[in-house]
């Protein structure tokens, strides 16, 4: 059972859940700080249901989409389907019943999030088929992942929450800025390290005709612009900071992401395998991991709040 777990888990990488799944617990501890961060059991567990499902779903699919290519490139010819540890059955049936987990979980939250879980779906399976037809194909993964702080926060809010201006027409308040300044800044953070991940598939990208922004400015290039956009990361993550009124501990780790950020650019450089494995997954997985305790840190002790922090949330 144990190895036919792992299989199964390997298959899907679900190691690498760590990347959006941290952003989407930080956005549902705020979006539940009056509550000292904790929504209840039956949010947080339909949460992770969701979380986990579409991105089995979406790991699945794309598995599936690319087994001619992953055959064909030496780095990906040992995965599961082209190397037939897993068959095509198995591998639909996966993810049919996690795009299904993910629906379920949807309706169990609340009707919007239901409404919106079939263009979440579409998303986070539609980046796989990207690579065929533009260059940024990065973008569109940013994307996919930008859904887990939004979703996360409508499932504990319930909806967008609207003021009154003067003039009788409605405006978001300062709140419902904050999930969205977070999925853009998860957006532009996978925009950059997908780029980076994107340099080791170069050569096998260009001679097969698939298209990325790695390809189209040459890697040197593409680098320059992944670290632009951690740059403009950090500064957005500044400005959650900002809305969300944290303190101390937030801005001392928001230090600690910015030196993480500058060391993964500057493995990233070498362009070996290791030195690209190291920068795509154990630096960024150390990036949302600390993002999640920050938040924690700062909703779970509301005295590093300012005092301006409880009109700025309502």
């Amino acid at each position: 059972m144990i190895s036919l777990l792992s299989k199964w888990a390997s298959f899907v990488k679900f190691s690498h859940t760590v990347f959006a799944l941290p952003f989407a617990l930080a956005s549902m501890m705020l979006a539940a700080r009056d509550q000292r961060g904790w929504p209840g059991w039956r949010v947080f567990v339909l949460v992770l249901v969701a979380m986990v499902s579409g991105r089995t779903c979406a790991m699945a699919f794309n598995r599936i989409v690319d087994r001619r290519f992953d055959a064909l490139n030496p780095r990906t010819a040992g995965r599961h389907l082209p190397a037939g540890a897993i068959s095509m059955t198995s591998a639909v049936s996966l993810c049919l019943l996690s795009g299904a987990g993910l629906v379920a979980a949807s309706w169990a939250l609340n009707p919007l999030c239901f409404a919106l879980s079939p263009v979440a779906l579409f998303f986070i399976c539609f980046y796989s088929l990207t690579k065929r037809f533009t260059d940024f194909t990065h973008v569109w993964l940013g994307i996919a992942l930008a859904i887990a702080p939004v979703g996360a926060w409508l499932a504990v809010k319930g909806g967008v929450e609207f003021l009154p201006m003067i003039d009788g027409k409605l405006k978001l308040s300062h709140s419902a800025f904050v999930p969205l300044v977070l999925a853009l800044s998860v957006l532009l953070w996978l925009f950059g390290f997908d780029i980076i991940y994107a340099t080791q598939d170069y050569e096998f990208d260009r001679r097969q005709g698939l298209r990325s922004l790695v390809v189209r400015w040459g890697p040197k290039n593409a680098l320059g612009v992944a670290f632009i956009a951690h740059l403009l990361l950090w500064m957005l993550l500044a400005v959650f900071g900002a809305l969300a009124a944290f303190r101390l501990a937030y801005w001392l780790g928001l230090i600690v992401i910015g030196v993480l950020l500058l060391a993964e650019h500057l493995l990233a450089r070498r362009r070996d395998t290791h030195s690209v494995n190291i920068a795509f997954f154990k630096l960024n997985g150390t990036i949302s991991t600390l993002f999640l305790g920050l938040v924690a840190v700062e909703v779970l002790f509301p005295w590093f709040r300012l005092q301006w922090a409880d009109s700025l949330l309502r």
